[in-house]
């Protein structure tokens, strides 16, 4: 009846190109088949089962009926026109479908209610052209859905992870990147600024959510999640993997600049250290991949006044006050060092706000305080009534509207620093 040389090979071909188990390429053609003959000889709410032999292709089939008691059915038929109780949730009882268990016990005596009897049915080989093109369509159905469950087992696990891909295309800035079995969604708003792609070129992103819906399984990509540059930093850095560094804090505006916080399980590791590398080459790797993105790591500290002044870096900050009930800091800077401490549009104090989860305000000496919170845009230069400009303050306003500070404000804790250092080597 069935070529079943034809069947193994296409069996063995889907089941290696898409993941999909025998078992289930069985169980969709045993279902096909089941389809097509209560289509063409069954009867109306018959549940029919087939049995398909892979060794001699020959193919038997069944009809359940499962066992009930009186009170769980009803027993009117329903009539056209007719109001239905809704309220009642039982189904109508067919003898074609439902079996009562006094019934059972004849045929079966340790038969219970919900259990289900299998009765043989007669042999039918010719199926017509409408049964024949409902067990394809059925056999499908079946094949996608198999291959769904498998892309969800298998990337399921992968959910929180860097994944390897290639540029498919690009559609209205959505990026479509083939992983492989399945096609990842990377939205515009979740890539880096500044980055252009290419059909063919190969991207590495994280996968931030897997979803499956009725037109099949979503794989979310992102490049500009600030647990993409978490993944990162432990791809390079051993001690990250280990457990022996912790990553505390992350604060990320995607293609400007980063801010991390480090600490370190063991006294005898310097975590800044760890993640900047020999000559910076950890850190420079990370940089690279994220398009030049420029990353400032600081260590975690529990005091928050010392955490605000290292996450202000590569600023020097004089004091900090605490507002415990605004949960509110206000930093004390030179006049020289306000718009460094600020930084370009208030991207430094604003990342430095949100790695710690203070808000914090900038106040040069004797000056007003310049209130900066994570929303809040701020302009480079500022002046207050109290500072009057001399010809020194106003050199430094034009020569230090850039981020990076003069060679000896610099720390270790910043990029900037790593850079600079391997120029001069």
């Amino acid at each position: 009846m069935f070529d079943l040389k034809t069947i193994n090979l296409v069996i063995d071909q889907l089941s290696e190109e898409r993941g999909i188990p025998r078992e289930k390429m069985i169980e969709a053609i045993e279902g096909a088949l089941a389809t097509a003959y209560k289509r063409e000889y069954g009867k109306r709410d018959q549940i029919v089962r087939a049995n398909f032999d892979m060794s001699t292709g020959s193919v038997d089939f069944f009809q359940v009926k499962v066992v009930v008691d009186p009170s769980e059915v009803r027993m009117d038929e329903p009539i056209e026109g007719q109001k239905v109780d809704e309220a009642d949730e039982r189904p109508h009882y067919n003898e074609e479908r439902f079996l009562f268990v006094e019934d059972a016990k004849r045929i079966k005596r340790d038969v219970a209610v919900g259990d289900e009897l299998v009765f043989p049915l007669e042999q039918k080989t010719d199926f017509g052209r409408i049964a024949a093109q409902t067990a394809k369509q059925v056999i499908m159905q079946k094949i996608r859905e198999a291959e769904r469950a498998s892309v969800v087992d298998e990337y399921g696990g992968k959910e929180g992870d860097i994944v390897h891909g290639i540029v498919q295309r690009i559609e209205r800035g959505n990026l479509y990147v083939d992983l492989g079995r399945a096609t990842g969604i990377m939205p515009y708003h979740e890539q880096i600024p500044g980055e252009r792609y290419r059909a063919g070129e190969r991207v590495r992103a994280y996968l931030f959510s897997v979803e499956e819906g009725a037109r099949g399984v979503f794989l979310r990509l992102s490049r500009a999640h600030p647990k993409f540059l978490e993944k990162l930093f432990e791809l390079e850095v051993p001690e990250i993997a280990n457990g022996t560094v912790i990553i505390k804090a992350v604060a990320r505006e995607a293609g400007g600049r980063s801010k991390i916080a480090v600490s370190a399980s063991d006294d005898r590791i310097d975590p800044v250290g760890a993640l900047v590398g020999q000559r910076g080459v950890r850190v420079s790797t990370v940089m690279s991949e994220l398009g030049g993105e420029r990353i400032d790591i600081i260590e975690w500290s529990e005091e928050p006044v010392q955490f605000i002044e290292d996450a202000l870096s590569p600023a020097t900050v004089l004091s900090v006050e605490l507002n415990e009930e605004e949960h509110r800091a206000s930093a004390e800077v030179s006049a020289d060092q306000q718009s460094l401490a600020i930084g370009r549009g208030g991207q430094n104090v604003r990342l430095a706000a949100k790695l710690t989860g203070w808000s914090i305000d900038i106040r040069p000496v004797g000056g007003v305080a310049e209130e900066v919170t994570e929303e809040t845009e701020v302009p480079e230069k500022t002046t207050t009534p109290e500072t009057i400009p001399t010809e020194e303050s106003v050199k430094t306003e034009e020569t230090e509207v850039v981020e990076e500070a003069p060679a000896e404000e610099k720390t270790s804790d910043t990029v900037e620093t790593v850079e600079e250092t391997g120029e001069k080597k």
